[in-house]
C-alpha cells in the first residue's frame, strides 16, 4: 500500500467515526433559544416508535460550530446509515456508509441503546456517551436532537436522497431556534451518494470498503 492510500484511508476512517458521532450526537455549540421559536417535540418510544427508525436513512442536513465537525465537512460529501434490531429488545445495530472525497467507507455499529423513559438513543464506543432524542415529524424524515455535555443541535435524515422545500424549511426554523444561521447549516450532495453493499453497484462506481 502507497503512502497516498494510506493517507486516504485515514482521512476516510477518522471522518467516518466523527459521522457516527454526529449521528447519534456530535457535539454543537450550544446557543441561546431564538424568542418566539418553535421547538421540535420527542416522540415518545414504544412499540410503534421504534419500527419506524429502523431501515435505511440519507443524512440530509445539521448544523453546527464544532472545530471538528466543520473539519469533518471539507472531505464528507454524503453520509446514509441503516439501523436494524439489535441482539437485545431495547439495543439496536447500524451501518454507516459514508464517501470521503472519492472514498466510500462502510463501518457497522453494535450497542445503540434506546432508554424509553426519556426517548433517548445512546451509544458508547471508547468515547464519551452520546445521546440524541427522536423527534416528531414526517413518517419519511428523521429528525435527532443531539446532546453531548453542555452542546446540542439537530440534524436532519430522510428515506429518500432529498426532502421537499416544506420539510427543509421545518428543518431550518428548528435550527432558526438553537440559535445557527442558514449559513451554518450543512447540506450533503445527493449526486454523491454511495452505492449500498446490499445493492448491486452500477459500472463505474466505486464500491464501499469496510472500515
Amino acid at each position: 500500500m502507497t503512502n497516498s492510500q494510506s493517507r486516504r484511508l485515514l482521512l476516510a476512517g477518522q471522518v467516518m467515526l466523527a459521522t457516527l458521532i454526529l449521528l447519534l450526537g456530535l457535539p454543537f455549540a450550544l446557543t441561546a433559544e431564538a424568542p418566539n421559536c418553535t421547538q421540535p417535540v420527542p416522540v415518545t418510544f414504544g412499540n410503534a416508535t421504534i419500527p419506524r427508525i429502523l431501515g435505511h436513512w440519507n443524512f440530509i442536513a445539521s448544523a453546527s460550530r464544532h472545530p471538528h465537525y466543520l473539519e469533518m465537512t471539507k472531505a464528507m460529501k454524503h453520509a446514509s446509515f441503516s439501523y436494524f434490531p439489535g441482539s437485545h429488545e431495547e439495543e439496536l445495530d447500524a451501518t454507516t456508509i459514508v464517501r470521503v472525497n472519492e472514498t466510500c467507507v462502510v463501518k457497522n455499529t453494535t450497542g445503540i441503546q434506546l432508554f424509553l423513559h426519556n426517548f433517548t438513543m445512546v451509544h458508547v464506543d471508547n468515547q464519551p456517551a452520546s445521546m440524541a432524542e427522536v423527534m416528531q415529524s414526517d413518517k419519511d424524515l428523521l429528525i435527532l436532537k443531539h446532546f453531548h455535555d453542555d452542546f446540542m443541535g439537530l440534524s436532519l435524515s430522510a428515506r429518500t436522497l432529498n426532502v421537499s422545500k416544506e420539510h427543509l424549511e421545518e428543518f431550518k426554523s428548528y435550527v432558526h431556534c438553537l440559535g445557527f444561521t442558514e449559513e451554518e447549516i450543512f447540506f450533503t450532495s445527493e449526486k454523491d451518494a454511495c452505492p449500498l453493499p446490499w445493492d448491486k453497484t452500477e459500472g463505474g462506481d466505486e464500491e464501499p470498503k469496510p472500515e
